[in-house]
Formats: C-alpha cells, structure tokens, sequence
C-alpha cells in the first residue's frame, strides 16, 4: 500500500507498486485534470508536483510517492476563492486553445517560477518542455511573464 499526500489530504493506493502515478491520480482518486498524453514523460500533459517539484506522472510509479506530497491542477490554487498566480495569468493572456495540455503547462509553469522568480524567453524556452500542440508557445510565455508579475505584486503586499 502507497500512503501519500495529495493536494494536502491523506491518500493511499493499495494496487501494483510499478502503477504510473497518473493512472492513480485520474482512475482510482478520480481527479481527471491530469491528463494523458504520450504515455512517455515526452509531452507534459501529465504533469504534477511531487514535494514542489514537477515530475511527469506517467513515467513516475506511485512508489515514488510514498510518504510525499502530490499536487495536481486542482490543488494548485491557495483557496477555493484565490487562483495561483500562474492559473490567473492564463485566463488573462487566453492561453488555451484546445486546452489539454493547459493543466500540465501551468503545472511546469508554476514549478519554473518556484525556482525563478523572473525567468526571461530564453529561461523558459529552456525549462518549459512541455508541448502544445496547437502552438500557443507564444501566448504561454507572455502568461509565465504575467505571473511572474503577479507573484512579484503579491510578495510586495505581503
């Protein structure tokens, strides 16, 4: 059995330990925003953050979890009545297209401003290797410049 943290509550899975944790993320704790893409850690659609850290969660076992803390798009936001900085920067900037790799992008997006605070376009051509297949790369790195904006706001508030 697999004992975890997700999205700030106690879970567990008691199934094969070489289970990809994408597959115990939408088919057994039922949080379908994780999404599958290529089924290799290539495209990010996939894409949570174990202990803070983005990992593609198709490539990940949930034996890697033991004893972790799992977040997932639904439990990005601070609150039920607050958005992450990331989240809000992309309805702003119409990021989506067709929308499915969106949770894995903002999942990167958030984890790459974690680690720097101000990227610039080379920092996120370098870091965000997720991929859109509608081609909104654009619109995505005008949305991480946004949030690092907002983020930025905030912490001058606080």
């Amino acid at each position: 059995m697999s004992k975890f943290t997700l999205n700030g509550k106690p879970a567990e899975f008691d199934g094969d330990s070489s289970t990809p944790l994408l597959w115990v993320i939408r088919d057994h704790l039922n949080l379908k925003g994780t999404k599958y893409g290529c089924g290799i850690g290539q495209c990010g659609a996939c894409t949570v953050h174990l202990d803070g850290k983005a990992v593609r969660s198709c490539v990940t076992p949930v034996t890697a979890a033991e004893g972790r803390s799992i977040t997932t798009i639904e439990g990005l936001a601070p609150s039920e009545n607050q958005l992450h900085p990331v989240q809000i920067a992309w309805l702003e900037n119409d990021v989506p297209q067709c929308g499915y790799c969106q949770a894995g992008q903002i999942m990167a997006a958030a984890d790459l401003l974690s680690r720097e605070p101000n990227p610039n376009d080379d920092t996120i051509d370098e870091q965000i290797t997720n991929i859109c297949r509608c081609g909104t790369y654009v619109r995505i790195r005008k949305a991480i410049h946004r949030a690092a904006e907002l983020s930025a706001d905030n912490k001058a508030v606080s």
